[in-house]
């Protein structure tokens, strides 16, 4: 089976993980830039080319797609779609779950339990939110916010006041969400192949840091999540529409909340930490995806 895998970094440690998988169960397996590849949009024949040819046959795709090129990814992604190619995550997925607002409206709005939060675009309703939320500290992130980076504890109301003023002031879009104490600089992430949870990790920030972001020094160790969570992380990746997915749980007296719903996680943090071959468990999955489209194909042709 011929596998592209669509990756800005053919040396990172998932698309090598994916790679070796792939290999290992004797595919025909490529890693494609895919900001290098351009799209012909044609009526019945649909095309994406690569280093100025078309890409050719493919059974498969794996889409390893990053937050800052997601509108671009998702474009290539519809294409595959429309090229009547499995994909292992599907465009408007990935764009409901990069979409950190869309994704929590849409978690609660089914009934998941997430992290009280509110969407700011002005400060003059700044005070009624803190008091909302019980005051401070409170978790500011901005919209567009990965790996940690651009979320902030505002531990004093003048702190939170003053730090949610400069990012709106910037132009950027805010996400004001009460912080979990109770959680003490931990979350759960959970990973999901087609619909199975394959591992799970309890990762713990350092001493002073909240962002238990396993790239900023936090730990890590393997868990057994309760029945409970098993069914929340479930739920909020068939909210999302997702085959393939991280979610990460906070533990909060009232239950798990989800945080978020990421759509391309990494695979080094947790296959390192649990032992599990995940991107086996994820070859595996596009195989039978490859091949029940194929047989759909075959069938509605008889």
């Amino acid at each position: 089976m011929r596998i592209v895998i669509f990756s800005r970094g053919a040396g990172l440690y998932s698309t090598q993980s994916l790679l070796r998988a792939g290999l290992r169960r004797r595919h025909q397996i490529e890693v494609v830039d895919h900001l290098q590849c351009s799209i012909l949009i044609e009526e019945r024949t649909p095309r994406i080319y690569y280093g100025g040819l078309p890409l050719g046959e493919m059974e498969a795709v794996i889409p390893r797609i990053g937050a800052s090129v997601t509108f671009h990814g998702a474009s290539l992604i519809r294409q595959v779609e429309a090229m009547k190619i499995f994909t292992a995550t599907r465009a408007e997925a990935l764009i409901k779950a990069r979409d950190k607002l869309r994704c929590l409206q849409q978690l609660a709005i089914a009934g998941v339990q997430v992290p009280k939060t509110f969407f700011l675009q002005n400060t003059q309703d700044l005070p009624s939110v803190l008091e909302w939320l019980g005051g401070a500290p409170v978790v500011v992130k901005l919209l567009e916010s990965t790996h940690g980076v651009g979320v902030i504890l505002a531990e004093s109301r003048q702190t939170a006041v003053s730090v949610v003023e400069a990012f709106i002031r910037t132009g950027e879009k805010v996400l004001v969400q009460e912080f979990i104490k109770e959680a003490e600089g931990s979350d759960v992430r959970a990973f999901v192949v087609g619909g199975q949870i394959v591992a799970a990790m309890k990762r713990q920030a350092l001493a002073g840091e909240f962002r238990s972001n396993l790239h900023r020094g936090a730990t890590a160790e393997i868990i057994r999540l309760s029945d409970l969570e098993e069914r929340v992380v479930k739920k909020a990746v068939q909210v999302m529409g997702l085959h393939i997915a991280g979610v990460d749980l906070l533990r909060s007296r009232r239950g798990p909340l989800v945080m978020e719903v990421n759509a391309s996680p990494g695979l080094e943090g947790i296959e390192t930490i649990t032992g599990v071959d995940i991107a086996g468990r994820i070859i595996e999955f596009v195989e039978n995806g490859a091949r029940r489209l194929s047989s759909a194909r075959t069938a509605r042709t008889l």
